[in-house]
């Protein structure tokens, strides 16, 4: 999908052994392969902290600047035969290219995403791995997180509804929508982790979404104190979502 898509002078491509990366000189100048390694960052002890999940994402630091880092991890059943190798097909459709010509795409559409920096894939005969890193979003805290320290005011409930629309308004479709891929900061609502994202016309896919964060919170509540998440504050998030039906949104398609 990404060749349909335009990318400014800023976009530059490189061989590197094994495979190829690509980043936005914009952001990053002199970007060297070994900048997706942890051990890099680690010798320059410029690891700020790391995040589990399927596997580890490390919190970079760069100067003034913050990055994150994240190495591509299956899960499920497959994830018993092969941790990080990926069936290749074409470099287009690699799992960090898309992601990372996605999110570009997202972002110059004027969408709350952070900054795609640099993505990278290495082939493995029939296999590839890959890694991307992304600017850091400074005093952010996933919802999920954020749940478990006490319930959130209604309003900031119906700026989490809001944002959402404007990504399903722009034909986002988020192929994990959880409470720990929204980031909340004290002035925006970001959205993260757009693997295997998509841009589709509006349909019913936008409400599956909508169901699977809902299942994501109940399961948070189970954590929380009773109280942090109710159906008073899912209303909320709903009436954010549909306040903002009907508000202009530039299509990413055309971005």
């Amino acid at each position: 999908m990404r060749h349909h898509w335009p990318v400014g002078p800023e976009v530059s491509e490189a061989a590197i052994e094994g495979g190829r990366m690509l980043y936005d000189t914009s952001r990053t100048s002199n970007f060297s392969a070994e900048f997706f390694e942890p051990e890099y960052w680690r010798t320059h002890d410029a690891i700020d902290g790391t995040a589990m999940g399927r596997g580890t994402t490390w919190f970079l630091r760069a100067g003034e600047s913050g990055f994150v880092l994240r190495h591509y991890r299956r899960g499920g059943l497959i994830a018993k035969i092969s941790k990080d190798r990926y069936w290749w097909t074409n470099e287009s459709d690699t799992r960090a290219f898309a992601e990372w010509y996605l999110t570009y795409h997202l972002h110059r559409a004027g969408l709350p995403v952070p900054a795609p920096i640099a993505a990278r894939y290495r082939r493995h005969g029939l296999f590839y791995t890959a890694d991307l890193i992304t600017q850091r979003i400074d005093n952010c805290q996933p919802l999920g997180r954020r749940l478990l320290e006490g319930p959130l005011p209604f309003s900031q409930w119906i700026a989490i509804g809001r944002v959402l629309r404007r990504f399903h308004n722009a034909g986002v479709h988020h192929a994990d929508l959880n409470a720990h891929n929204i980031l909340l900061t004290p002035e925006q609502v970001y959205v993260i982790d757009f693997d295997r994202g998509t841009l589709r016309r509006r349909g019913w896919w936008a409400d599956t979404t909508l169901v699977r964060l809902y299942r994501s919170l109940e399961k948070i509540t189970l954590l929380a104190a009773p109280g942090n998440f109710t159906d008073e504050e899912w209303h909320a998030l709903l009436a954010g979502y549909r306040e903002s039906a009907g508000l202009p949104q530039a299509s990413a398609f055309t971005a």
